[in-house]
């Protein structure tokens, strides 16, 4: 029996774009989609396919179905749309492509990872979209690195399960015919969860790239004003000064977590710690459990995955323009500290980490802010 044709596109011409458009590919009846500024990549898919080149040495490839900068070229019959360009982006992005979601049936507009409040910011801008069902995954599904857009794509780990969550103004029904698209799409468990507060708050990169920073070249550091006189892995080379910052921080964020249960009634019980996420997510990947430095270091898929540095005449020095600082502390971290501050909640160590960070990266431009409900937390309860 031939299966359903589902029609998927991406928009994003990143790491995780290409390697999920391979990968969906390989499967019976999905069509997909590539929207992307990036005119090299649109070039190539004239020429070529895209490879995508799996931790076992197996090379897969794809023809994907169309790949354009037009949205109204790929969206038009549009069943789920998987957003993955940075927080940053995301804003212009859906503000482009809200007009242009086909109108007829439900579309499945969702973001991966989910973090930043990417609820929030689709329920505003697909406002004139009641067909559109809002959902964000909680991290992504595998690590990708080594692109060349257009051409090929390398894949590190998978995590071992995957969770979803959905904006609250959707229904049952819409919740699980989302649950089953995905599934589809993932050969890894795909769950549910029970609010999306859920994504929101667990610990990840809004945390993790911060605090590592802040341990490299913060005020304490080793290397405060100092280059380095070589590239930097994330974390294999993490500083034990940047774990300490990094568990104050996860500390921090549970406290933020039980703020929240306590004034929304929602049940948080599904963030874990940070370590734990990572053990749950990567579990035989790390060799040493032990500590937040040790899964740090023996993380297999965190291998390769190198700190964003531009190489001057003195050396090495972290790249400010990178999304680390643009999406990950303009787009997280500010969201978790306006967060503690409507709850009453101090976090010393995020908001140090938190102002250093926006120091250095020279002032926000822009930043989850312009669209976190002014009325937060009572459009919650």
């Amino acid at each position: 029996m031939m299966a359903q044709s589902l029609n998927v596109v991406i928009c994003g011409g990143g790491r995780t774009g290409h390697l999920s458009a391979v990968l969906f590919k390989q499967l019976p009846g999905v069509r997909v989609s590539l929207l992307t500024h990036n005119p090299d990549v649109i070039e190539r898919h004239a020429e070529a396919s895209i490879r995508a080149l799996l931790p076992d040495g197996i090379t897969l490839s794809a023809r994907l179905d169309a790949v354009s900068d037009q949205p109204q070229q790929v969206l038009i019959d549009a069943d789920v749309v998987i957003v993955t360009v940075p927080a940053q982006a995301r804003p212009a992005l859906l503000k482009t492509i809200a007009d242009n979601l086909p109108e007829h049936k439900p579309v499945y507009v969702g973001a991966i990872p989910g973090f930043c409040g990417f609820d929030w910011l689709a329920e505003k801008a697909l406002a004139a979209r009641p067909n559109a069902v809002i959902w964000g995954m909680k991290d992504v599904p595998y690590i990708a690195f080594e692109l060349l857009p257009g051409v090929s794509v390398r894949m590190g780990g998978a995590k071992s399960t995957l969770y979803v969550g959905t904006h609250p103004r959707e229904s049952e029904v819409a919740r699980q015919a989302l649950l089953a698209h995905l599934r589809r799409l993932y050969t890894m468990p795909v769950e549910l969860l029970g609010h999306y507060l859920e994504i929101t708050l667990t610990p990840g990169n809004p945390i993790m790239h911060p605090s590592v920073i802040y341990g490299l070249i913060g005020p304490y550091a080793q290397w405060h004003n100092k280059p380095f006189t070589v590239p930097l892995s994330w974390w294999t080379d993490c500083p034990e000064l940047g774990a300490y910052y990094l568990e104050r921080c996860d500390e921090e964020s549970q406290l933020l977590c039980k703020a929240v249960e306590q004034r929304l009634g929602v049940d948080m019980s599904s963030v874990q710690t940070l370590k734990q996420e990572i053990i749950e997510a990567y579990q035989e990947q790390i060799r040493d459990h032990s500590t937040m430095l040790s899964v740090l270091r023996t993380n297999q898929a965190y291998d390769s995955i190198l700190v964003p540095m531009v190489h001057t005449a003195d050396g090495y020095v972290i790249d400010k323009e990178n999304r680390a600082f643009h999406e990950d502390v303009a787009f997280g971290l500010a969201l978790l500290v306006e967060m503690g501050k409507r709850l009453g909640l101090r976090m010393p160590y995020i908001e140090e980490i938190f102002h250093w960070n926006i120091a250095y990266m020279g002032g926000l431009r822009s930043s989850a802010l312009d669209y976190f409900p002014p009325i937060w937390p009572a459009c919650d309860l």
